[in-house]
């Protein structure tokens, strides 16, 4: 009966570094409400993220982005294993995010994670999930397992409903303005409104050279327990990228749990949350970013999610 779901359900582990997303409705996409700064319903320069309706089940997230050092231990431990990388990952120390790492990278790296893990990996080169992957770089199709219980890249709407932190409308996962307090971005685009940086790089974590990313969880968690949602680096998601009009599997179609486009001619894979380098605009909810998966930037960088 219900009394016995109600302890199944409380009495489960969340993982250590991670917090529990839970499951249900919420629209994903552009849509403003209640804005002070700009009296349209939305943001017109997103034209490939229109509002719906989308159900995400329950899911695990790091609460931080992947750090320098965590990246470290499971890359040791992945190469050690025969696990090849196309990049070895960058920061400016070990508690600031990995970065300069492609798709592939994290795919193969959240593999690894896995299995050091003691988890079922998720990814895997055919569709029977017999051949791990471990190897392989553009050309490489990967096929994810949505019933193994190991670490993955979030889907686009797993991302979009986490950064939101359980509010609705919002630009950012706290508000629909943005100041450097709240996150590490380039700031002050007198052209955006919503933008009341002082102009610049955030000036605490412009020291030295580029990349100024900071370190994780400098920021005010959002809703869920999130740091980082908006800012820092960009995150790879799983999705392949469409515009309108939206293909079978699209996000933006609604619907229960979507994972992306499924038909193609399919090549771009997005990445969600704006950077240390990117404008107030890159930095909302709703902004769609996107790059081949074999690209890596100092810009770029990731973190994972596990299905309960």
């Amino acid at each position: 009966g219900a009394p016995f779901e109600y302890f199944r359900l409380t009495g489960s582990a969340t993982p250590a570094g991670m917090t529990l997303i839970p499951a249900g409705p919420f629209t994903m996409g552009n849509f403003i409400v209640n804005n002070f700064y700009d009296p349209a319903t939305n943001d017109p320069d997103i034209a490939d993220a229109s509002p719906t309706n989308v159900f995400v089940s329950a899911f695990y997230m790091d609460v931080n982005l992947v750090s320098s050092n965590l990246w470290a231990d499971v890359y040791a431990y992945a190469t050690s294993q025969g696990y090849n990388f196309n990049h070895a990952g960058s920061a400016k120390s070990g508690n600031h995010p990995v970065q300069s790492v492609d798709w592939f990278d994290c795919v193969k790296w959240s593999n690894a994670r896995s299995q050091q893990a003691g988890l079922t990996p998720v990814y895997y080169t055919d569709a029977a999930f017999t051949q791990l992957f471990t190897n392989g770089f553009t050309g490489t199709t990967v096929y994810a397992n949505w019933l193994a219980n190991g670490y993955r890249l979030p889907t686009e709407a797993e991302w979009e409903k986490a950064a939101r932190g359980g509010l609705t409308g919002n630009r950012f996962p706290w508000g629909n303005i943005v100041t450097e307090s709240q996150a590490n971005y380039s700031a002050g685009s007198a052209s955006r409104l919503y933008d009341l940086g002082q102009g610049g790089y955030n000036a605490t974590f412009a020291d030295g050279a580029e990349p100024y990313t900071s370190p994780v969880g400098s920021f005010a968690p959002n809703g869920y327990g999130l740091y980082d949602m908006a800012g820092n680096v960009l995150e790879w998601c799983w999705d392949w990228y469409a515009p309108l009009p939206y293909p079978a599997g699209s996000p933006y179609l609604g619907g229960t749990d979507p994972r992306g486009p499924v038909v193609g001619p399919l090549s771009l894979r997005v990445l969600r949350g704006g950077s240390w380098s990117y404008n107030a605009d890159v930095v909302r909810c709703a902004k769609r970013f996107v790059d081949y998966p074999d690209r890596h930037d100092f810009t770029y960088g990731f973190r994972c999610v596990r299905g309960l």
